[in-house]
């Protein structure tokens, strides 16, 4: 039997639950006829997906249709303050483990409510439904449906959810989505893909982390412009080159269009033949990013305000001698991350602090990984950020591994494990009472967006909510 609910309230408002009300799964009321019927759509569905080798056919929606009648109705006074967690003796299921469950809860006095487990399985979040007149909140959950869990969280509106953050906020104190080599989603090789949607699809739904590898072209001529994506020694796609400016140039007219909003872009020197940092940096600093306008390129962290609307260089390379003398001999190019550790599981280095273990060779090397995931998390989670002038280190936490020779360890099946492990642990675990901001820093994922699943990218948008109720002015 599932365990009783859990509520998880991650708003900056207290919320009530008031009521529960149980539901059959759609058209059916008699649990022994759910039961069996369940039973004959699984194998139906299990028979098709053999025979046919279509392994994406899930179980059916699950959402009730408007006139649904309950069987059972309990009123409940179940009050959680802000960041609060709860333990009730409601139970998930009654009659049939296919029961719905439907919650009401009470904020500033309006009520709003949410199906658990929801229409679709297979994802767990979901908007509350607003059940009066001009409501004043917009709400999300996360059912995690292993320990009945329900993560309550202020819903943003994902291509512009940095506009509720106050300006003087450090981007180090924020709680950040970033993407693994994030143009990686063309047809490659299945170690190199590592995205399963576009730049601009990822920056619509939240993302404001990119990660670019690229590998300059002429590298001994300053003047030619040249930056092909690639990952590691190879393409990013198999059906020609792709150029970093054309990312550049999207990258740019998202923010032109969302100008709240702010981009960090990890950029790092791969590929083959022979070339430098030295050149690369070049050929940024003459090409690319020299409009300062367009660009935030000086030798420090920035608060969201001096950011927004920019591209926040995050510097994976060495500089010139030249472009070391800059800005009175600090140097130049945004936060500074030439180096750490390879295959760190802490590491502090320039303007970061980074978890990047990344040699999972074999599947079983994916339980240390999530380990040193979580534990990265706990350690931003624990953080209160300090006043102006004092940023401290930019968290960055890599989901991300992959082996070439092991088709369990490509990017897609090592985001299968890791990405539900960070959910259910910010969703279900991260808690640090009254220390800390409970942020998370910048998380780095491979596979977010596939079939519409942001499940991710919600849970660490919504753990700025402490830090933004602590710090609004």
């Amino acid at each position: 039997m599932a365990p009783h609910i859990t509520i998880r309230n991650l708003t900056s408002d207290s919320i009530t639950v008031v009521l529960l009300e149980r539901f059959s799964p759609p058209g059916h009321d008699d649990p022994g006829h759910v039961k069996k019927l369940s039973s004959l759509t699984r194998n139906v569905t299990e028979f098709v997906s053999n025979a046919t080798g279509l392994s994406s056919l899930g179980p059916p929606s699950r959402k009730l249709p408007d006139n649904a009648q309950p069987y059972a109705r309990q009123d409940v006074d179940l009050p959680l303050d802000s960041f609060a967690a709860r333990s009730t003796d409601l139970a998930p299921t009654d009659r049939s483990a296919d029961d719905i469950a439907r919650l009401t809860v009470s904020v500033d006095n309006q009520r709003y409510r949410i199906d658990v487990p929801g229409p679709q399985p297979k994802y767990g979040s979901q908007t509350f439904t607003p059940l009066d007149q001009s409501p004043r909140r917009e709400l999300t959950g996360i059912w995690l449906s292993g320990s009945s869990t329900l993560a309550v969280y202020s819903s943003a509106h994902l291509d512009s959810w940095m506009r509720e953050l106050p300006d003087h906020l450090p981007l180090s104190a924020l709680s950040i989505p970033g993407t693994h080599n994030s143009p990686t989603c063309h047809s490659a090789l299945p170690s190199v893909r590592c995205q399963a949607v576009s730049p601009r699809e990822q920056l619509l739904n939240g993302v404001r982390f990119f990660d670019v590898r690229v590998q300059p072209e002429e590298p001994e001529n300053p003047n030619h412009d040249g930056l092909v994506l690639v990952h590691g020694v190879f393409p990013i796609s198999l059906t020609g080159k792709k150029h970093f400016r054309d990312l550049m140039n999207e990258s740019l007219e998202f923010l032109d269009q969302h100008p709240s909003e702010t981009l960090i872009m990890s950029i790092k020197r791969e590929g083959p033949g022979t070339h430098n940092d030295a050149q690369l940096a070049e050929k940024l600093a003459r090409h690319y990013a020299g409009d300062e306008g367009k660009w935030f390129t000086q030798p420090r962290v920035p608060t969201l305000g001096e950011a927004r609307g920019k591209i926040v260089l995050f510097r994976r390379f060495g500089l010139s001698d030249e472009l070391r003398q800059r800005n009175d001999g600090r140097g130049w190019g945004g936060l500074n991350a030439e180096n750490w550790a390879y295959n760190t599981q802490d590491c502090e280095t320039g303007d970061v602090r980074v978890q990047d273990f990344c040699e999972v060779l074999d599947t079983v090397n994916i339980d240390d990984k999530i380990k040193y995931v979580t534990e990265h998390l706990a350690r931003a989670g624990g953080v209160t950020w300090p006043t102006e002038g004092d940023t401290g280190k930019v968290f960055v936490n890599f989901l991300t591994a992959s082996n070439f020779w092991s088709p369990g360890c490509w990017p897609d099946k090592i985001a299968a494990k890791l990405n539900p492990a960070a959910i259910d642990f910010l969703a279900g675990k991260q808690q640090h009472g009254d220390q800390g901001d409970w942020g998370t820093g910048i998380v780095v994922m491979d596979w977010v967006g596939d079939e519409g699943d942001w499940d991710l990218v919600r849970a660490v948008v919504g753990m700025n909510a402490r830090i933004m109720k602590r710090t609004r002015r």
